[in-house]
């Protein structure tokens, strides 16, 4: 049973790890920027914070899947990464609207109730990252991203 969800542990993992680095990374931004006004303070931190994602999220998503789409003669089996790569964007694109809209209307919420800004990011992130776990993983069940053999 632990083999038949090793790929959905492999994905979270990769998420999880880019998360971290994420809110690190936002929250320092965040702090540094926390004379801004909120809704500015709140749009710089979550455009550093997909920058950092995307980045360390990509990276570790092709390191653990680089070989899946070589064929024996060393050249890349182009259908089946085109047919993976829009199950994963679609996936990927679904979390990130509900991530996107919930991590900006918190983090503003936050500021506006004077949390300080590091702190007002973090918990926002936090929250958002669980919301963004439960869609995507909701995401890549229903377009079948670990079936038919891959």
């Amino acid at each position: 049973m632990l083999k038949k969800y090793h790929k959905y542990f492999m994905l979270n993992k990769n998420i999880l790890i880019a998360f971290a680095a994420s809110i690190i990374i936002s929250a320092i931004v965040a702090h540094i920027l926390s004379e801004q006004a909120d809704y500015l303070n709140t749009t710089y931190t979550l455009i550093v914070d997909y920058v950092i994602y995307f980045s360390t999220f990509g990276g570790l998503f092709y390191l653990d899947n680089r070989k899946k789409y070589l064929l024996e003669s060393g050249k890349t089996d182009k259908s089946k990464l085109k047919h993976d790569l829009i199950k994963i964007i679609t996936s990927l694109g679904i979390a990130e609207v509900v991530y996107t809209i919930t991590r900006w209307f918190l983090q503003y919420y936050f500021l506006t109730i004077h949390y300080d800004a590091y702190l007002a990011s973090i918990a926002s992130q936090v929250i958002s990252t669980i919301i963004y776990l439960v869609v995507i993983n909701l995401s890549v069940k229903m377009t079948r991203l670990y079936k038919d053999g891959n």
